[in-house]
């Protein structure tokens, strides 16, 4: 088994749909994400280049030879036109298939809860992760995330409905 991955984390540019694509393509990212797979090199690029309001997609990215080698994204998704779901953000993480179980979610994950956290004051992070999705439960309960329902049937995977966890990270209420 290899070692953890040294990574850096910061915010996609429109530039870098090339990469995101790149990682969305993999097979088990597909699987594990609600991605449908043969999504355009297009589709990426407009997702970059105009982004929805109050949507934040960083990545990974480790330094080569050949330069920056992007290795996963998370999008952290808020709502800043519902006035009452301010306070919330929904979060949707995928790491290309060759690096999967090295460091770059937990990496992710630090990053994304330091955005939501201490700048842009959200107290309910939610995410659904599929019941068979072992490591990715791992990695969410290790930052705070319990288990609130089991979504039936949930979604459609290679031609069979599969579950999913729906999960949350709360903050205490602030005086």
């Amino acid at each position: 088994m290899l070692g953890p991955l040294a990574v850096t984390v910061r915010r996609a540019e429109p530039g870098d749909y090339r990469a995101v694509h790149e990682t969305m393509r993999g097979p088990r990212v597909v699987a594990l994400t609600m991605q449908l797979p043969y999504e355009s090199l297009e589709t990426w690029r407009k997702r970059l280049s105009e982004p929805l309001e109050g949507f934040y997609l960083l990545l990974a990215c480790r330094e080569t030879e050949a330069g920056e080698d992007v290795v996963g994204n998370l999008g952290l998704h808020t709502f800043p036109t519902r006035p009452r779901r301010r306070h919330v953000g929904t979060l949707g993480m995928a790491v290309r298939d060759d690096v999967q179980g090295r460091g770059v979610g937990t990496a992710l994950m630090r990053s994304a809860l330091e955005l939501a956290d201490g700048w842009l004051g959200l107290t309910r992070l939610e995410l659904e992760v599929y019941t068979d999705n072992e490591a990715a439960i791992r990695l969410y309960q290790n930052f705070g995330f319990e288990t609130e329902g089991t979504l039936r049937r949930y979604a459609l995977r290679s031609g069979v409905f599969v579950d999913a966890y729906m999960m949350a990270r709360l903050l205490p209420r602030s005086s």
